[in-house]
């Protein structure tokens, strides 16, 4: 081995081959990138080699499809990391921020505070079916997790009520469930949601379509 090598963990090479099973774009940029923005705080040597922890690729992995799938900025994403080393989410980077342990509950002012939202964005969420309080009032991980998500979205000036095709998709999901076939149905509408949102950035792109 070199001297001044890591002998413990991985070096970005190694992590970069890792990702790259998922996601073939990324480089040894991005992940320097990633970790200058402070998402990822690999261990060094004394020579200053990285050293990668299999938590610090489980975070990168987080981070990469975050972007990819969810859109979200690394603004939001940072929060999510923050509040879950924080221990404020269910233990693991893979939770939006302010979300509580799967199972426990929490009450309409305690998810405004972890979402950061108002109460009149909540009673939007609800209105339009995407957050659903239980009987008693209180709501669960995912309810806090959705509010996130929307509020992150509202920040990039998405109206809730755009949203509603969301809620509409979910219950094509859930009907197929219910009648065994979730998971082609599932497939074909990730499928398709990724080839409307292709086609729709290509029109933009191509001057087709004016951006909003």
């Amino acid at each position: 081995m070199t001297a001044g090598r890591p002998r413990g963990g991985l070096g970005i090479g190694a992590v970069l081959a890792l990702l790259r099973a998922d996601f073939p774009d990324v480089t040894i940029s991005k992940i320097r990138f990633l970790e200058a923005e402070g998402l990822v705080r690999p261990a060094r040597t004394a020579s200053g080699y990285r050293q990668f922890s299999s938590a610090d690729v489980e975070r990168l992995r987080y981070v990469l499809t975050a972007q990819r799938d969810r859109y979200l900025p690394l603004r939001v994403i940072r929060e999510q990391l923050d509040a879950a080393d924080a221990g404020s989410s269910d233990g693991g980077p893979g939770c939006p921020a302010g979300g509580p342990p799967r199972g426990h509950r929490v009450t309409r002012d305690e998810l405004l505070a972890r979402a950061g939202i108002s109460p009149d964005a909540l009673a939007d969420l609800e209105q339009h079916g995407l957050v659903t309080p239980s009987p008693g009032g209180s709501y669960d991980h995912d309810a806090v997790q959705i509010a996130s998500t929307v509020r992150a979205l509202a920040d990039h000036g998405l109206d809730v009520r755009r949203l509603r095709p969301f809620r509409a998709a979910a219950d094509v999901v859930v009907t197929a469930a219910r009648q065994g076939r979730v998971d082609d149905v599932t497939a074909l509408s990730v499928t398709l949601h990724t080839l409307l949102v292709k086609t729709g950035l290509r029109d933009v792109a191509g001057g087709r379509v004016s951006p909003r």
